[in-house]
C-alpha cells in the first residue's frame, strides 16, 4: 500500500515494489495520475488497485485500507510519503497554507499511522514506512510549515514504536533522504518570489525508492539516505553558531533559483492541473556549480569544527 503514490518518490516506490512482485494499492489526490503509475505497475507485471484519496481526510484512507483487504486479503507493508511544500519567510505564508502543510504532512500521517497500525496489530504484522526528512533533523529558513511537520513526524514515530514494543512484528520506519530529484519543489506553494529546487548533493527518487523497499524486507527503525546528511546533521548539533550563518545565505543560493514565481498555492490544497508526475525538480537545480560548492564547503566546515 503506498499512500502519495502519484509522482516523486511514492511513485518511484510503486514502480520498485511493482517489479519486485508485490501486490498494489496506490492512493493519491490525482486520478489521473495515479491511473497512469498504474498501467506502469500493470506493465511490469503487478496486480495494482487504485484509491483516489486525501490523507488529510480519514475515511478516504479508511476506505484505502478497506480495498486492500477486499483485493488482497490484508496489508503486509504501507508506505506513506504523502506530502507538500510552502515556501516563504514565516509571515509570508498565508496561515491556511502553512495550516494545510502541517495538516498533509503531519497529521496526515497521523491519520495513515492509525489505520495501518489498528490493522497491524489485530493480524499481529505489518512494516509501516514512513517517508521523512533530513529536514526533520535540520532546520533551514523559508520551509517553516515543512519543517515543523517532518521534525514532528519524527517525534510521532518516536511515541508510535515505544507504544507498541509489545508487538514484536510490527515494525515502524523513517526513510530520510536529503534533497531529491522530484516535483515537489516546483509544485509547492510559494511566497518566497522565486521557485524553489533542492539544494546539491542531490539523489534520484530510484534511490530513495530502493531503500524504501529493502526496509520493506528488513525492516530498520531510521534509513539515511544523502552523502552530506550525517555530517549536516553533526554540524547543526555540534557547532549551531555556525550552521546558522551559513545556512541562510546557502539556502538562498542553493535552495532557491532564479525563475521568479508570483504568489501561489501550489498544490498545498488541490493537485495542480496538467503536471507531468514523471518530471523533476526543475533543471536550473544542475547549473549553479557555486551553489553545489557552498553545499560542499557547508559540509566540509562542519566535519572539521566538529573534528577538531
Amino acid at each position: 500500500m503506498i499512500t502519495g503514490a502519484s509522482s516523486g518518490i511514492g511513485r518511484a516506490a510503486a514502480l520498485a515494489f511493482a517489479r519486485a512482485g508485490d501486490r498494489l494499492v496506490l492512493a493519491a489526490r490525482s486520478q489521473a495520475a495515479l491511473k497512469a503509475i498504474a498501467a506502469e505497475c500493470v506493465a511490469a507485471g503487478a496486480q495494482v488497485r487504485v484509491v483516489t484519496a486525501d490523507v488529510t481526510r480519514r475515511e478516504t484512507v479508511e476506505q484505502v485500507a478497506e480495498t486492500a483487504t477486499a483485493a488482497f486479503g490484508g496489508i503486509d507493508v504501507w508506505v506513506n510519503t504523502a506530502a507538500v511544500m510552502a515556501y516563504g519567510r514565516f509571515d509570508d505564508v498565508p496561515a491556511d497554507v502553512f495550516d494545510q502543510v502541517v495538516a498533509t504532512d503531519l497529521l496526515g500521517a497521523a491519520t495513515v499511522a492509525r489505520a495501518a497500525l489498528t490493522r497491524f496489530r489485530t493480524q499481529g504484522h505489518g512494516v509501516l514506512i514512513f517517508g521523512g526528512s533530513l529536514l526533520g533533523t535540520v532546520v533551514t529558513p523559508y520551509m517553516s510549515a515543512y519543517v515543523a511537520s517532518k521534525w514532528g513526524l519524527r517525534a510521532l514515530i518516536r511515541a508510535l514504536r515505544l507504544e507498541n514494543r509489545d508487538a514484536a512484528d510490527v515494525h515502524i520506519c523513517l526513510v530520510s533522504p536529503g534533497a531529491v530529484d522530484t516535483p515537489i519543489y516546483r509544485n509547492a506553494a510559494n511566497f518566497a518570489g522565486r521557485f524553489g529546487k533542492p539544494p546539491p548533493p542531490v539523489a534520484s527518487a530510484e534511490k530513495v525508492a530502493t531503500a524504501i523497499l529493502r526496509c520493506a524486507r528488513r525492516p530498520r527503525a531510521t534509513v539515511t539516505v544523502g552523502t552530506a546528511n550525517r555530517v549536516i546533521n553533526l554540524g547543526f548539533l555540534m557547532t549551531p553558531a555556525l550552521y546558522d550563518a551559513l545556512v541562510g545565505p546557502l539556502m538562498r543560493a542553493g535552495g532557491l533559483s532564479r525563475e521568479r514565481v508570483a504568489p501561489h498555492n501550489g498544490n498545498v490544497f488541490a493537485p495542480l492541473a496538467a503536471v507531468d508526475p514523471q518530471s523533476r525538480a526543475h533543471p536550473s537545480w544542475a547549473r549553479p556549480i557555486a551553489a553545489g560548492a557552498g553545499f560542499a564547503a557547508l559540509a566540509v566546515l562542519l566535519a572539521r569544527r566538529y573534528t577538531s
